[in-house]
């Protein structure tokens, strides 16, 4: 039986050359090697050639498939090469190309606005003071001209830790703690921020926990007129430059007299619309002389020495200078919510 083993030879060489990628070359490896392949099918035909020909045409498959295996490993080696050159290329890096912008994180805004705050009344010479939030009876309240029988006790539904202890309703207790520390090195001239909780009902406008900043000048001479020069530049510097403010006759334990503070609207500058309420004004703190009775109760001479003090809402400035409709998106973590206030950092 003659076979043209030049032919076969070149048939084969033509066939694994042909190969474009890996998958082919190993169907081609199947057809010529497999078990059922055209190798396997030249040793299947041994038993057809004649005796004195077995050798000689043993030797000339076992020929054929050692150059078909030789040449398949090569083939193989050659495509992965490529295939790993062509990966590369695919995953090249461009480093001429500017970088993606990381995502990076950004103030609160009840943050953004305390320190601003803050800032307005460093720049005029007060000093920042905290406090513990676990807070004594004695200087959340008793101090602040609250004793326990009070009525003014009724319209802050306390958190209560124990009989003496609890999470303080108000910045107030920080002011009374300065005015037993520094009683006899006046004047005082502090802002008090942190948070403080209240038993309030959570709604658009009311939280159970909040921001306050309050702020407090003790010392010789001081009068209203202060009181109503520090609140303007406050507004002023929040609201706009044209911002006006007006006081308002009110009531609070620990001031005599007390005033609520309105600003003129910035949306209507005053001519009113929805946001003031058509009234042209925005409650924005409460505030008032210090009462005697408190500077007395830390040892100061009322005699001697006035005061004056204000309070006011962190989340109530964010909201009015935002935008903000709902007090509940400040404590949501919503991402997309937080986002929008990069533009003002």
């Amino acid at each position: 039986m003659a076979q043209n083993w030049k032919q076969l030879e070149k048939d084969f060489i033509a066939k694994i050359e042909s190969a474009e990628d890996l998958n082919s070359i190993e169907n081609i490896r199947i057809e010529l090697l497999g078990k059922k392949g055209q190798i396997s099918s030249l040793m299947t035909q041994m038993k057809d050639v004649p005796k004195e020909d077995k050798k000689e045409y043993g030797m000339a498959v076992n020929g054929l498939k050692q150059l078909t295996e030789s040449l398949i490993a090569q083939k193989i080696e050659t495509l992965k090469e490529k295939q790993m050159l062509r990966q590369l290329q695919d995953d090249r890096i461009d480093i001429t190309l500017p970088a993606n912008r990381g995502k990076y994180g950004t103030l609160h805004p009840l943050t953004v606005v305390q320190q601003e705050i803050e800032d307005i009344f460093i720049g005029m010479g007060y000093a920042v003071v905290e406090g513990p939030e676990v807070e004594l009876d004695l200087y959340n309240f008793e101090r602040a001209n609250i004793p326990a029988d009070h009525p003014s006790r009724d319209m802050q539904d306390t958190f209560y830790v124990d009989v003496n202890r609890l999470l303080r309703t108000q910045t107030t207790a920080i002011q009374m703690r300065v005015l037993e520390k520094e009683h006899d090195i006046l004047p005082i001239k502090v802002v008090c921020p942190g948070k403080v909780y209240r038993k309030d009902d959570d709604d658009a406008t009311h939280s159970h926990q909040f921001v306050q900043v309050e702020g407090l000048v003790v010392g010789e001479n001081i009068t209203l007129g202060d009181l109503k020069g520090s609140l303007e530049l406050l507004a002023r510097s929040m609201f706009g430059n044209s911002r006006e403010i007006r006081l308002r006759q009110s009531y609070f334990p620990f001031t005599e007299p007390s005033l609520e503070v309105d600003v003129s609207c910035h949306i209507c500058g005053g001519k009113g619309c929805p946001t003031c309420k058509y009234t042209g004004w925005i409650e924005i703190l409460g505030s008032g002389m210090v009462h005697p009775r408190v500077l007395e109760m830390a040892n100061i001479d009322s005699k001697k020495y006035s005061g004056f003090a204000f309070g006011v809402g962190v989340e109530r400035v964010a909201m009015l200078k935002y935008g903000v409709d709902d007090i509940r998106h400040f404590y949501a973590n919503n991402i997309r919510f937080l986002d929008t206030f990069k533009r003002f950092e």
